[in-house]
């Protein structure tokens, strides 16, 4: 049922537009083409946008008008569009409502440009020219073809150093994966008696063979001081494999937000400042769903003194409607990685992430959570409505004086006891002994995994070898390349002191 109320309440928007009259030459059909290459739109004539009010059409122009754009969008756009044009009457005013379909045969254009030059998109609430890049993954939409699972033939199947993904993928799903694995996955394709690499397969390679093609496949971190960008205190160019950058990058925001402790009935809570797994949901998110086609871009995580950002390349997809993500909606760009992801176990099930966002953010009221799309990007942002870390004792006595180190302490290690140390690991007294009595010597992960009984490689590390590292307890061999299959770990100075105190 059509609500005005609604309509009139509703900001301007990828796919809403008012118009108070008939646009200039050439303004219609730019909007009516932008619709058509997105999620389709709505466009109102007769209702100013600012202040928004309804002025209405003369009844007598109505069927003059309906005549007019109908020659518009004929004369100018290709393909054929698929719109409709109805009358509506509001308080004896009337309005003329085009809605365009979205459109199966992208791109969509200006007769008069051409495809190169009049091809446009809707990015908010303006109408942008596309380039190049967009043009052709408007390109692959009407021919139903996700970008990472486009075949690379300046590359060949011996290029491929996915040494790393492999045993990755053998710790979380129990297969091993060899050259028919890989195309099974989609990594690999047959095409002219040659095994080439797909898109989605450079993404998940080792640094080196991944920033041939993509080196701004990565996620850039940075810690601000204050509420602006003008002082970094600390930062991370996260380039490793895409499969393990949402670890990596949770690692530097955990080591760049405080956490506190809150008392409760019964016992004491550690609470970090940031709701974590919220968080963690969203970078997965951006990882799997980002643009690949959109070369120059990378994700980019920033935190300021009131706020976390996370922003992503690529605007949300045309069915997803960004004011309901909670909704469970969900459409997938990347439909050879995003599988992968789920056998990976770093997703669950389509369509969850934000609902589990929202979840979350139940236990954090003095988080508001905002979605932009500035530009051709999305954009996630939690913010601070008031910091229960600054507040003073006597104001909030949930909260411990024993929180962790300020932003400005950024990279201070804190000698740590052995029982905080336990609590902070679920272990006993005995088995932290006898783990760093282990790392006395260089020790690969399996060996770790073996000291502590564990067989899930992705669980083990989020667990004790992530924390361990933020707690320079322990300390990498190979610290330049983290996902390096020669890993092995050492005790650090710390750490022994905590062992020496556990042996007396």
């Amino acid at each position: 049922m059509f609500d005005i109320n609604n309509i009139l309440s509703s900001p301007e928007s990828r796919k809403l537009e008012f118009k108070e009259s008939l646009p200039a030459s050439g303004k219609l059909e730019r909007t009516i083409i932008a619709f058509s290459n997105g999620g389709g739109g709505e466009l109102y004539i007769g209702i100013k946008d600012a202040p928004r009010c309804i002025v209405g059409v003369p009844e007598d122009k109505l069927f003059k008008l309906e005549e007019r754009i109908g020659n518009i969008i004929f004369e100018n756009c290709y393909p054929l569009v698929n719109y409709d044009i109805t009358f509506i009457t509001v308080d004896y005013k009337n309005i003329v409502k085009v809605v365009v379909y979205p459109g199966g045969a992208t791109p969509y254009y200006l007769k008069s440009l051409g495809k190169e030059q009049g091809t446009f998109i809707r990015v908010g609430s303006s109408n942008r020219l596309a380039d190049s890049d967009i043009i052709n993954e408007l390109d692959r939409k009407k021919r139903n073809v996700s970008y990472d699972s486009v075949a690379l033939h300046e590359f060949s199947y011996e290029d491929l150093n996915l040494n790393s993904f492999i045993n990755l993928y053998l710790d979380s799903t129990g297969k091993k994966v060899d050259k028919a694995g890989l195309s099974k996955l989609g990594l690999v394709k047959q095409e002219h008696k040659k095994t080439v690499p797909t898109v989605a397969a450079l993404l998940l390679c080792e640094q080196e063979i991944k920033d041939k093609m993509y080196p701004y496949a990565k996620i850039e971190c940075a810690r601000f001081k204050g509420t602006k960008t003008d002082t970094t205190i600390d930062s991370a160019s996260i380039n490793v494999s895409i499969a393990f950058q949402p670890d990596e990058a949770m690692m530097f925001i955990r080591r760049n937000i405080r956490k506190g402790s809150k008392i409760g009935a019964v016992y004491r809570e550690e609470r970090w400042e940031y709701p974590l797994p919220a968080i963690r949901e969203i970078i997965i998110n951006a990882v799997i769903h980002r643009d690949y086609s959109l070369l120059g871009k990378d994700i980019k995580v920033a935190i300021f003194d009131d706020m976390l950002e996370i922003t992503s390349p690529g605007v949300m997809p045309s069915s997803i409607d960004i004011s309901n993500l909670s909704g469970g909606q969900s459409e997938i760009r990347n439909r050879t990685l995003a599988p992968i992801f789920k056998e990976l176990r770093l997703i669950e099930q389509w369509g969850t992430g934000f609902r589990k966002l929202s979840d979350e953010l139940k236990d954090y009221p003095e988080i508001e959570i905002k979605f932009n799309e500035p530009g051709l990007a999305f954009q996630v942002q939690f913010i601070l409505k008031y910091n229960i870390y600054s507040w003073p004792t006597s104001i909030s006595p949930l909260i411990d004086s024993t929180a962790e180190p300020s932003q400005e302490q950024v990279g201070i290690k804190l000698a740590l006891s052995k029982h905080q140390v336990s609590t902070k690991l679920a272990l006993s007294r005995e088995d932290i002994k006898k783990l760093l009595t282990e790392l006395l010597n260089p020790v690969p992960i399996s060996g770790l995994m073996t000291v502590l009984g564990w067989k899930d490689r992705t669980k083990f590390r989020a667990k004790f070898i992530y924390p361990l590292l933020e707690m320079n307890i322990i300390e990498m061999t190979v610290p330049d390349k983290p996902n390096s299959s020669r890993q092995k770990y050492l005790v650090t100075t710390q750490g022994k002191s905590i062992l020496d105190e556990l042996i007396k």
